[in-house]
């Protein structure tokens, strides 16, 4: 069975929003820093799903984001989108996972993430490792 998922890599003043995916039990990479997003929901279209998606996890109603790349695996299609993030992180509401922060691209590429809720380090999922690769190196 495939599965996708629309995912946003949002920047804001240089550093990237980040998701602190649940410690729940049968999701993907629990526990693991990740990006907002999710699955598409049946007919829905991959720059509808990331835009819904935001709204229900973090109660921002982004603009339209534009297709950033693609990543396709036997079970997996994953679409990336990419933009900015027009609001402070103060003025978004987690409503899904344990954590969000802004990390700079060094700490991303650093593959660990300081966890202020949990006062703990944790590492990046695979999806959000993809992304950090697409980033490049820091200028």
């Amino acid at each position: 069975m495939t599965f996708a998922v629309a995912l946003g890599m949002l920047e804001r003043e240089g550093r990237w929003l980040l998701q602190l995916r649940d410690d729940i039990e049968g999701i993907v990479h629990p526990g693991c820093w990740g990006l907002f997003g999710g699955h598409l929901d049946p007919g829905e279209r991959p720059e509808q799903a990331v835009l819904r998606e935001l709204q229900e996890e973090i109660g921002w109603g982004a603009p339209p984001l534009p297709l950033w790349f693609e990543h396709h695996e036997a079970q997996l299609s994953a679409y990336y989108f990419r933009g900015l993030l027009t609001v402070p992180l103060e003025a978004l509401q987690l409503n899904e996972g344990q954590d969000m922060v802004l990390a700079d691209l060094e700490a991303l590429q650093s593959g660990q993430i300081w966890s202020p809720r949990r006062q703990e380090w944790r590492g990046l999922a695979p999806s959000l490792e993809r992304a950090v690769r697409r980033l490049g190196p820091k200028n």
